[in-house]
């Protein structure tokens, strides 16, 4: 079966620092249109950074379309142009808690809305972490947590975290360590 849409038309109604927001006319697979509105963003990479007493490094900070602070593992949004996923991850990782990592592994990516938005974020583990300075943005306040990686994957498993890339991330890290892979 073809489940495939075709975008006849689109009209941009706002262009804005992070996000784009367009609305589509789309031929569905059964011959019908019908409205689409899509949010375009660049993409963003996170990294969860294992230390080596078996921490993972968080960031707390508020995100204002919840109105509340959040607990989530390092990420940021790809800068314009040629960034590749990992730069961008030891970038944010960096600015965000001042940690460098000497090895990072491919975790994949995520589709966080796919009904609406064609954000990819890239997820990444990282080990053999060392310490320097941070440097967050000038619009961005957070405090930096070390949380025993055990001790997270309880807190996704009973709601603690909320963010979903976060959730991937430990969760998927857990798996890989369960299976002896990292």
């Amino acid at each position: 079966m073809n489940l495939e849409e075709k975008q006849i038309s689109y009209d941009y109604i706002y262009k804005g620092k992070i996000i784009n927001l367009r609305k589509d006319t789309a031929l569905l697979p059964d011959g019908n249109t019908a409205l689409r509105e899509v949010v375009e963003h660049p993409g963003g990479v996170c990294v969860a950074a294992i230390t080596k007493k078996n921490e993972i490094l968080m960031v707390r900070q508020f995100r204002y379309p919840y109105m509340e602070n959040v607990l989530e593992i390092p990420a940021g949004k790809r800068d314009k142009g040629n960034e590749s996923p990992l730069e961008c991850g030891k970038r944010e990782l960096k600015e965000e808690t001042g940690a460098v990592a000497e090895k990072f592994i491919n975790l994949g990516q995520l589709y966080p809305t796919p009904g609406y938005c064609g954000e990819i974020i890239w997820l990444y583990a990282a080990t053999g972490i060392t310490f320097g300075q941070a440097q967050p943005d000038s619009d961005e306040f957070l405090s930096v947590e070390k949380i025993p990686f055990e001790k997270a994957v309880d807190m996704v498993l009973e709601g603690e975290i909320k963010d979903a890339k976060t959730q991937t991330a430990i969760l998927k890290i857990k798996l890989l360590k369960d299976k002896g892979i990292l």
